[in-house]
């Protein structure tokens, strides 16, 4: 128990050496991180009964090969494409905000360092490397979040364009 409290201690005071900005970046990222299990839960789990009910309304025809037939081939292609790419664009949206917002840390500790400057004359040094800590953390958190969400959002775009072709090829037209 001692040591989570330890851990705890830890990743206070990391947080409050990064500034206001660190707990905006951790705040997307958990987001970013629950969209993707999200999807990676559907994937594993909920694209199967999809699936199940497109093919089920694809096999109960008898007629494939009409211009009708091929229209509501698409449609139901689109229908569960939608689902397979929901949240992806918004994960990309946050993965893309994650870098800015640890830029927005550097600019906004770098102006504390500036101040301090202004008002002691630089001679404040421990003042100043808490600026800079304020302006260097929050650019290194962005950027590892980033980074992150890079790779996750990577496998599962991988995953969606796999689905959807799959679905396409089950979907056949050949009776």
């Amino acid at each position: 128990m001692y040591q989570l409290y330890e851990w705890a201690d830890i990743i206070r005071r990391f947080m409050d050496a990064g500034g206001d900005v660190l707990w905006l970046i951790a705040a997307v990222t958990f987001l970013m991180w629950t969209l993707l299990f999200e999807r990676f839960w559907y994937f594993r789990f909920g694209l199967k009964q999809d699936v199940d009910q497109v093919m089920q309304v694809w096999e109960s025809r008898s007629e494939r090969k009409s211009w009708n037939a091929h229209a509501i081939r698409e449609l139901l292609i689109s229908q569960v494409s939608i689902k397979i790419r929901d949240s992806l664009p918004l994960i990309q949206t946050l993965v893309a905000l994650c870098p800015l917002l640890g830029l927005l840390g550097t600019v906004t500790g770098m102006i504390e360092v500036f101040n301090i400057m202004a008002v002691t004359g630089g001679g404040d040094a421990k003042s100043m490397a808490g600026g800079v800590s304020k302006a260097t953390i929050p650019t290194m958190a962005g950027m590892v979040a980033a980074l992150s969400g890079v790779f996750g959002n990577t496998y599962i775009t991988r995953i969606a364009e796999r689905e959807s072709e799959l679905l396409k090829d089950h979907l056949t037209t050949d009776h």
